[in-house]
């Protein structure tokens, strides 16, 4: 019965490391909002305390382990800090390209949006950039990464991609073809960012690239974010009546056909590159 869940090292397996990381995620989560009801704060978690909660849990497990938490790919330095940008730099351009493809089959044009200014660019990029956070160190972190340990890149790739993909089917305009598009692509996009984190083993890479598509679709171009229509950006698209599968509508472009060929495109180049490793990744986890 041993071997269900302790390998030939005497080791857990990665599976049950996994599944004891969301127990602890879902307990650190409802102590949170039981002590928040009883203070009498309505409001929800919010996305930094989200990410927050998904640290701890995640330097919890780390440390049981006897690793570094900058085994996880967070580590402080100029060269993180660079990777991120360059990330965010290739997300903007992930999503532009995107949005070049849809507008060249007439799709929709641009109308520039009246009363943007740097406030509404700004606070957008902080709440987006603890989105990107929170989901990297969720879907990129600690369990991705034990299980490309103890199974293998590809069933890490797809089981979090999966799991991905079904954390944004309670967003809004989630129904019909749109979900399944939708659907679809989220799941490449997390298999983008798998690489991202795969080719580097660092977080800094997946973390730029998540923040720059969704602050470049929402406030600079004008698009929903996976479904969400409450960031205004500096244009407004106006659509021309196309199907949704082509423009994505108002879910976004992450609904659209021209985003699953986009996402495939970077996949094929990030399978291709080799990838570059920190010193600082290749020595944490032996900390």
């Amino acid at each position: 019965m041993s071997k269900w869940f302790f390998d030939e090292r005497g080791t857990l397996r990665s599976g049950w490391k996994v599944f004891g990381f969301f127990l602890l995620l879902m307990a650190l989560g409802a102590t949170v909002a039981f002590g928040m009801r009883a203070l009498g704060l309505q409001r929800g978690l919010g996305v930094w305390t989200a990410a927050a909660l998904v640290a701890l849990a995640s330097w919890f497990c780390v440390r049981l382990e006897g690793r570094a938490f900058t085994s996880l790919g967070l580590f402080p330095g100029w060269r993180w800090l660079l990777e991120c940008l360059a990330g965010t730099l290739g997300g903007i351009l992930l999503i532009l390209i995107t949005a070049l493809l849809v507008r060249g089959i007439d799709g929709f044009h641009w109308e520039r949006a009246a009363g943007i200014g740097t406030g509404q660019l700004l606070t957008p990029a902080w709440m987006l950039l603890g989105v990107a956070l929170n989901e990297e160190l969720l879907a990129r972190g600690y369990p991705f990464q034990r299980l490309v340990e103890g199974a293998g890149p590809w069933v890490g790739q797809l089981v979090l991609a999966g799991v991905f993909a079904l954390g944004h089917w309670g967003n809004p305009g989630m129904h019909g073809a749109t979900r399944a598009w939708a659907t679809l692509n989220i799941a490449l996009a997390a298999i983008l960012l798998g690489f991202c984190y795969l080719r580097t083993r660092s977080l800094a890479l997946p973390i730029g690239v998540h923040l720059g598509w969704n602050w470049a679709q929402g406030s600079l171009l004008g698009f929903g974010v996976s479904g969400t229509t409450d960031i205004k950006g500096i244009w407004t698209p106006v659509f021309h009546g196309k199907p949704e599968w082509l423009t994505g509508g108002t879910f976004g472009l992450e609904a659209s056909l021209p985003c699953t060929l986009v996402c495939g495109a970077a996949i094929l180049l990030l399978w291709r590159w080799r990838g570059t490793t920190s010193v600082d990744a290749s020595t944490a986890s032996a900390s």
